[in-house]
């Protein structure tokens, strides 16, 4: 069963951007609370790539190969967890998915298809 669910992916064009969000499957967790929560992609045939991550404090990382286009933060009044993506560029695309360290289930993530 998968803890989280993303959405907001889509369809957008070099130097578009989109914002993904993180929702805890159980309605009832704050994920504000969460101490790490991460923001991964993959696209086939390569492993999935950690891209960004929070953890409770409101620190924040992000990948080198999104740094500067990436934004990971919280919101707590939408009880999610976001991650701002600008700049867009084709190499971005990939299937994004959000997670806990150690989680034993995935989500089906969002696609993110980023056109020339």
């Amino acid at each position: 069963q998968a803890q989280f669910v993303e959405s907001g992916g889509g369809l957008v064009q070099a130097g578009g951007s989109l914002r993904l969000s993180c929702t805890a499957s159980d309605s009832s967790v704050s994920i504000s609370k969460i101490n790490t929560i991460a923001w991964y992609r993959q696209v086939p045939g390569k492993r999935r790539e950690l891209i960004a991550h929070i953890i409770s404090g409101g620190t924040t990382n992000v990948a080198d190969s999104v740094k500067g286009r990436f934004t990971i933060g919280r919101d707590s009044v939408k009880n999610t967890v976001y991650l701002q993506m600008d700049s867009l560029k084709p190499e971005d695309t990939a299937v994004y998915y959000c997670n806990i360290p150690f989680a034993r289930s995935w989500g089906q993530g969002t696609q993110v298809t980023v056109s020339l």
